[in-house]
Order: C-alpha cells, then structure tokens, then sequence
C-alpha cells in the first residue's frame, strides 16, 4: 500500500470485511525456551517466506530491548535479514522506538534498507522506549517521549530533498529524498492526534491497549488532516491472535502468551515457554493480568476467529490488520498464519 491509498472513515455506510482489506503480520523474533536468537531468526525468516506465499501485506518487525524473549533488539538489521531472504512482501519496523535514537541515524539505516530493497521498507515509529528506565539510560539517549513530535519532524526532513542540499551542513546519506512510507504507532490518542496532525498512517497497538482503542481511532479519523503522501485517515489495527484446529487446542497454545504475561506481572521476563495447565499456578492478581490481557485476543478454530475477526472488523473499520500470534512450537505457529490467510485472505490458499 502506498501513503496515498485511500481508507473508508468511521462513518462509513460500507462495513469492511474480511478478504477486502490487507491482513499483515507483526513479529519479535521470539526466542524460545531450549533455542537461541540465531534460531529465533531462522524462525522468523521462515514465516516471513510463509507470510509472503500466503499473500500477507507486510511483515514487521518491532524493537524491544532486555527482553530475553525477544531478538529483534537490532531492528533494522533484522529487517535487511528478512528483506534478503523475500522477495516481495513488505518489511519494516513495527516499530522503531525513536526516543532510543538519533533520527539521522535512523534515517540512513532505513535510506540503506530502502535502496537496497526499494519499494519494500515501511518505518513504523514509536515514542515508548520498549525497555525500562535503566535500560533506556544504557542506550545513551537524553531524550524523553515528550520529545516525540521534534523527533518525528527532525527524521522526516532528512528524508525531504527540498528542505536539504549540497550546501546544507548535515544530509541522510543514503536516505535524502527516498519515499519511505512513516507510519505512527500508538497504545492511546497521543500518536493518534499526532498522525491526525502530520496526515500519516496510524497503527493502534490493539494487542496490548484495548480500552484505548475507540478512543484512539476517534480521535484520529475527526481530527485527520489530508496531507500530500495521504488524503485521508488510514487505520492498522494490532490484534493478538491464535488459530488451531480446535478451540481447545487453540485454548491451550494461548498458554504460552499468559505466561508471558505473568512473566512480566512478576518483573521477570524470560524466554518464550511452551504451552502447560497454568490453572494452580496463579495468584489472585496474576490470573486479573492475565484475564485483562486475554480479553482483546482472538484465539479458537477457524470458525470462532473468522467470527471474532469479522466482530472486530466492524466495530473498528480498520483498513489493515497486523497479527501477531505468540505460540512455542514454529509449525503451530505457522498453522495458526496458515489459518487465517485461509479465511481472510483471497490468494492465501497455499498449505504447509
């Protein structure tokens, strides 16, 4: 999709369904327990030809940081991995956590990335660290999320040959007048206005801030200022997602995702665990962290996740959406793509 599709605004009289809009897939190159990040590339890159096969829109990748769970720290590297290793799907950041770095840095990575692989890279930006505090410090930057705007304004114009020059002191080479599509990623209305603002792409963190979603998508469609990459408001929605043959089997491959929450409710992330019966294992306050995260996920046989799917679709008009789908096991991880390119994708009829 280039910046200047066009997207149906919440009012709209048209009901989105499944198999009309771009289905894409967002990944962090999870480690697993018992494997390494090395396998955790070999993973990834493995879905990411699955996902093209498929006819998935995009694949992103997202930075993350102190994470043993997660490889995709180095996102653009990653990206190029990828890249190298497809053909034609789309690749990029899902996002790249911009306070973390200089935008002229992250401005000749992905000019590389781009010349390299043109007409492939999308940049999704973030304002959130994707670490902690004292992880934040460690990557050197004395910057704050309320620096954000400057930021994002500051890395566009290195891409924007007009507002550079020979004779300009500081240029993104490569990078100055590449077209790299810049998207906002929000988990509230602070980038949703912000997207409005600029007249950029909005995609809305559904996976891990649901009570924020109206809001957001609100804020953004009735605030949304048609700019020359885009005319009007255009939604990627991030849902959580696992498909199995059975709801059962769905039930218990989600497993893996709660104790991933509980993980983190304790201060204590790890690598990405198999599947087990978490039933005796909760705490009163870990079972609410858990049961307020599993709200928003999408998790049964094809039959209950093309029905949630289809719900979600015509609540929010999403014009995109992005899954991600955290399961141990890579073939049932990539059932769980398989299933959903079936149900709502037209030319996703390829199987394992």
């Amino acid at each position: 999709m280039s910046q200047s599709q066009e997207s149906t605004n919440l009012n709209s009289k048209s009901e989105k369904k499944l198999g009309e809009i771009p289905i894409s897939v967002l990944d962090l190159s999870q480690i697993v327990e018992g494997k390494t990040a090395a396998d955790a590339f070999k993973d990834s890159l493995d879905l990411a030809r699955h996902a093209e096969k498929w006819g998935y829109n995009r694949y992103w990748v997202a930075e993350h940081h102190n994470m043993p769970g997660v490889a995709s720290s180095a996102t653009s590297v990653v990206i190029g991995y990828l890249a190298a290793g497809t053909s034609s799907i789309r690749l990029g950041a899902g996002g790249i956590m911009l306070p973390n770095h200089a935008p002229l840095v992250i401005a000749e990575q992905f000019g590389t990335l781009e010349s390299m692989y043109p007409g492939r890279i999308d940049l999704g930006l973030g304002r959130a660290p994707g670490s902690d505090r004292r992880t934040s410090i460690a990557l050197r930057r004395d910057v704050t999320a309320d620096d954000f705007p400057e930021l994002v304004e500051e890395l566009r114009s290195f891409f924007d040959a007009s507002k550079t020059s020979y004779h300009a002191p500081i240029r993104a080479v490569p990078g100055e007048g590449l077209d790299i599509p810049i998207w906002l990623l929000g988990s509230s209305d602070f980038s949703a206005r912000l997207a409005a603002y600029q007249g950029l792409p909005f995609s809305f963190a559904g996976h891990f801030s649901p009570d924020y979603l109206d809001r957001a998508l609100e804020v953004y469609r009735t605030t949304f200022r048609p700019s020359k990459t885009l005319s009007e408001p255009y939604v990627m929605l991030g849902v959580s997602l696992i498909a199995a043959d059975t709801n059962e089997r769905a039930e218990f491959l989600s497993t893996t995702m709660q104790q991933q929450v509980v993980a983190l409710t304790r201060g204590r992330p790890g690598k990405i665990q198999p599947p087990a019966d978490l039933s005796s294992q909760l705490d009163p306050l870990e079972l609410s962290a858990v049961r307020k995260r599993m709200e928003s996920a999408i998790v049964g046989d094809r039959d209950t996740v093309e029905r949630r799917l289809q719900e979600l679709l015509a609540r929010t008009q999403a014009d995109e959406l992005i899954v991600t789908s955290g399961i141990y096991d890579q073939a049932e991880r990539l059932h769980s793509y398989e299933i959903l390119a079936d149900i709502a994708i037209p030319s996703g009829k390829a199987t394992l």
